[in-house]
């Protein structure tokens, strides 16, 4: 596969590892997971919209509604840079460090955010994050 099917954006922020933004392969667009951090920060803990940690990496303030705000917006700036958009979406994989918490919120900003789209969607708690955030999606869209 040539590197011409690899999608990386300085619109969205810049991934923690060694990965690109997407990858098309024929007309399906692969994201790679998608967090909250605002696009142009390599600060891990205050480019995360809601999120103030205290020195030791305690919250001193935590908005999960931003974050998950925040996500959705980063997705659909790499869906629209890869040649794709919002619509194109048919399978949307969320992880949460605390479904408990963060599940009945998560799910009112989905259903404000897929009006009229309505992918596949699987949602699974997980431990944690490899940067202190409360939400990551993955996401399949198609791509013309």
């Amino acid at each position: 596969m040539s590197d011409q099917n690899r999608i990386s954006t300085d619109k969205a922020p810049k991934p923690v590892g060694l990965y690109p933004h997407a990858r098309r392969v024929g007309n399906l667009l692969f994201l790679s997971g998608v967090g909250p951090r605002v696009a142009g920060s390599d600060e891990i803990d205050s480019a995360v919209p809601g999120l103030k940690l205290d020195k030791n990496g305690n919250f001193i303030e935590f908005d999960f509604g931003a974050q998950c705000r925040s996500v959705f917006d980063n997705v659909k700036t790499i869906l629209e840079e890869s040649g794709s958009s919002w619509e194109n979406l048919v399978d949307v994989t969320v992880f949460l460090v605390n479904m408990k918490r963060d599940f009945k919120e998560y799910n009112q900003i989905y259903a404000e955010y897929f009006k009229d789209n309505l992918p596949c969607r699987t949602t699974v708690e997980i431990n944690s994050l490899p940067t202190p955030i409360a939400i990551e999606l993955k996401c399949i869209a198609t791509i013309d």
